[in-house]
């Protein structure tokens, strides 16, 4: 749909973005908080549009849509932190995952979610438990891997670098999913042209 109906824009174009419709594959209705595919490139958006001064991170709508069973009222406060408390407390799985919440692995770049939209209800996260919304790339936390797949995320960094005069950080290595280095072709032009891991 959007590589049909949508419009081609640069890097350095000036538009607004005033509502965002994420993917989820579970959400908290109390926070928020969601997670993806794992892959990340929906907070790389996020990061990318936010550094650009085309989207608001404090105004901007996030609306996700999933079926009821995919509402998840983990009771997550801060889950960029929660996950060593829950795993002191609960133990984890041989992966290294903790299968008593979905949400126990994410990060200060995921995005939270204010509507979620379900074939049976609409809920709005209250304003009093809702978790704060990321700004920016979070160029530490970005993989070499991650970043050799979007070339306008590969941009960004070295305009960033040559603004400020000095090399930004990288993240820590990355085994990618089979999804994130297949279908290259027009997406960005040999990467995805999505904007940061996160967690999509």
């Amino acid at each position: 749909g959007a590589a049909k109906y949508g419009t081609p824009i640069t890097l350095y174009e000036k538009y607004t973005v005033d509502l965002v419709v994420v993917g989820s594959t579970a959400v908290c209705p109390k926070t928020g908080a969601r997670v993806g595919k794992g892959e990340g490139f929906a907070e790389l958006e996020w990061g990318i549009l936010s550094q650009q001064g085309n989207l608001d991170a404090t105004k901007v709508l996030v609306v996700t849509t999933v079926h009821d069973s995919q509402v998840f009222d983990g009771g997550v406060e801060e889950p960029w932190k929660s996950l060593m408390e829950q795993q002191e407390k609960d133990g984890v799985d041989d992966d290294g995952t903790n299968s008593q919440t979905p949400f126990g692995s994410l990060t200060q770049h995921d995005v939270p979610v204010d509507i979620i939209v379900t074939p049976t209800q609409i809920i709005r996260v209250p304003d009093e438990t809702k978790l704060p919304k990321p700004s920016g790339v979070y160029w530490d936390l970005l993989s070499p891997q991650k970043l050799a797949q979007i070339r306008v995320l590969q941009e960004l960094k070295k305009r960033t670098e040559e603004n400020l005069g000095e090399t930004l950080p990288s993240g820590p290595d990355e085994v990618l999913p089979p999804t994130a280095s297949r279908n290259r072709k027009g997406r960005g032009g040999g990467g995805r042209g999505r904007g940061g891991r996160g967690r999509g």
